[in-house]
């Protein structure tokens, strides 16, 4: 059974113009490119040829994967999420208790991650630490290296 995501409509088109460049473009170079290597004589010892079927599997496993992934795509209605708790596309500002630093995070879907952006995955140790705490509670977060606790300051909407 495969795992429903929740994506933005920006991360939604990403995904699909991913796979559509995928699928218009770099197949038909994939095609190519196996083409023009067996043209080149004897396949069992054409490494050119072994190279470019292996980079053609390796294209249709991440269009197969893609295509899997908006199957189950879901597509979020930012007017319809509540500001009362943490939940997907909550900007959460956050104040780490150890060190009273804030920082502000938006929880995104998997694929939308960007900690330079302060985008991070629902499914991140933070991102599930966070999901369904309230403004003023405290967030305890195991992480790699101990333990974290993070004050929830406010919460809103991207």
């Amino acid at each position: 059974m495969s795992k429903v995501s929740y994506y933005t409509e920006e991360g939604l088109k990403k995904l699909r113009d991913e796979l559509n460049q995928l699928k218009d473009v770099e197949r038909p170079k994939a095609s190519q490119a196996i083409a023009e290597a067996r043209d080149k004589g004897d396949l069992s010892e054409n490494a050119e040829y072994d190279a470019a079927k292996e980079a053609q599997g390796l294209l249709e496993m991440r269009i197969s994967k893609l295509e899997e992934t908006l199957s189950n795509a879901r597509l979020i209605n930012e007017s319809e999420l509540d500001t009362s708790k943490v939940l997907v596309l909550s900007t959460v500002e956050v104040k780490n208790k150890a060190n009273g630093m804030q920082m502000t995070y938006t929880l995104v879907a998997q694929s939308e991650a960007d900690l330079a952006a302060g985008k991070i995955s629902v499914d991140s140790p933070i991102g599930k630490g966070l999901l369904g705490k309230e403004v003023g509670d405290t967030a305890t977060i195991q992480v790699p290296n101990g333990t974290i606790a993070f004050e929830i300051i406010s919460i809103s909407r991207s």
